[in-house]
């Protein structure tokens, strides 16, 4: 098949949409497809160009099989609701016309990722056009995200944006997207059941196994050999409610046995840092090398995955598949109605949930963590398990090109059911 990939957000950026679709481009690539992608260059989630781009020039480039266009666009350096919509729509713009390029080479299925929402438009108009499927895959729902966390305002405008988004996603050929709950969401807002699809997020399980030995980080960072390592690994920014970690760090500063590691970048990374000024319990890293990636994940004892309680059900936490492969503890904060505390709790059972914005209870929870390591070996394994059982990236990606087959091919397929 002839597959074109359209959003902005792609390899080699490390940690959220863009490592997905770049993983998934790839293997699409060695099974055999035509695949093309149409992106910006690298930004995420340090909102500055990586060295090697540029964010003012058009550029093709050749990347394992995968034919990449990289259009350019405005990065802000602190990207609130405006800047962001102006970022959004300087990639939406400027991608126009490579999108109009491919019209020679027909693809069979446009395949558009939200965020950003602005692309789907034009791929949807392209692919009617010239005859290709069109294919919607949410990541988040950046809608309902951007006026749930006050990052844009107004109920007038909010109806009006919401129409069109419902608009939209009701004229794709297929919407997927990664979690029962946001499944739940699309058939809301009037998605034919028999157009969506359930396609989580996986995690490359021969990639990402867990240590027989403790972590050469450990000796980097100085941390003792008995010490419990709670780490944060990834995109440091407004959704996952970063601030309990300053506070519960605080909480435990006089606590030597549980040590801190926070690792990522984006804009809330200064704020974070400064909440946590003069906490010897605390350290601070750039988001890692991949080739380093089970070193690193492998660090924790305890992985930490907070979550805002107005972001429940918007988005599920990618960083989530490498926790559980790695084989460690989850400590996630999350109501008890949500997606997110079932899969911890219930269908995985690698970990605790406690309450959003609530530093107390997410500190008595480390400190019984810490006192029982038997228990956070179970959980792990338990974890690991169910990385092996249900997130792996090969059977993933295998039950997706069956369905692009499928749409591409016959133009219809039956969804077995909404998480199948």
């Amino acid at each position: 098949m002839k597959l074109l990939f359209y959003g902005i957000n792609f390899a080699p950026e490390l940690t959220g949409i863009g490592k997905y679709t770049g993983e998934m481009a790839q293997w699409l690539a060695h099974a055999g497809h035509e695949v093309r992608v149409i992106t910006a260059p690298p930004y995420y989630p340090a909102w500055k160009v990586s060295a090697g781009h540029s964010a003012s020039h058009y550029r093709t480039e050749s990347w394992h099989g995968v034919e990449v266009m990289r259009a350019p666009l405005w990065v802000p350096k602190q990207p609130g609701g405006f800047k962001r919509l102006l970022h959004l729509a300087s990639f939406a713009l400027s991608s126009l016309p490579v999108l109009w390029a491919q019209w020679r080479w027909k693809p069979d299925v446009v395949w558009v990722v939200e965020p950003p929402l602005m692309c789907a438009p034009a791929a949807l108009a392209f692919a009617s056009l010239r005859g290709a499927k069109s294919w919607l895959h949410i990541q988040d729902y950046e809608v309902d995200a951007a006026f749930d966390l006050g990052l844009i305002k107004g109920n007038t405008l909010r109806r009006w944006v919401q129409g069109a988004e419902r608009w939209l996603m009701r004229r794709f050929d297929r919407v997927s997207t990664i979690s029962g709950r946001m499944v739940d969401r699309a058939l809301a807002k009037g998605v034919p059941a028999e157009r969506v699809l359930h396609f989580p997020n996986w995690v490359d399980i021969g990639g990402i196994t867990p240590l027989t030995a403790p972590s050469a980080y450990r000796a980097k960072l100085g941390l003792a050999p008995d010490a419990m390592v709670a780490l944060y690994s990834g995109n440091m920014g407004n959704k996952q409610g970063l601030e309990i970690l300053a506070d519960v760090a605080r909480l435990l500063q006089d606590d030597p046995r549980i040590q801190f590691v926070l690792g990522g970048n984006g804009s809330g990374r200064a704020d974070l840092q400064a909440r946590c000024a003069g906490l010897s319990n605390v350290r601070f890293l750039d988001l890692q090398p991949l080739e380093r990636l089970n070193d690193w994940l492998g660090l924790a004892d305890v992985h930490l995955l907070p979550q805002r309680a107005d972001a429940a059900d918007l988005v599920m936490p990618s960083k989530l598949t490498g926790m559980l492969a790695s084989g460690r503890a989850v400590l996630a904060t999350a109501l008890p109605n949500t997606e997110l505390c079932r899969v911890v709790v219930q269908d995985a059972a690698c970990g605790l949930v406690v309450p959003p914005e609530n530093p107390a209870a997410m500190a008595d929870m480390l400190l019984a963590l810490a006192a029982d390591p038997a228990r956070r070996a179970e959980m792990g394994a338990n974890g690991r398990r169910h990385a092996e059982a249900e997130l792996s990236l090969s059977a993933i990606l295998r039950r997706f090109e069956m369905q692009l087959l499928a749409l591409g091919q016959k133009g219809e397929v039956t969804c077995a059911s909404s998480s199948s």
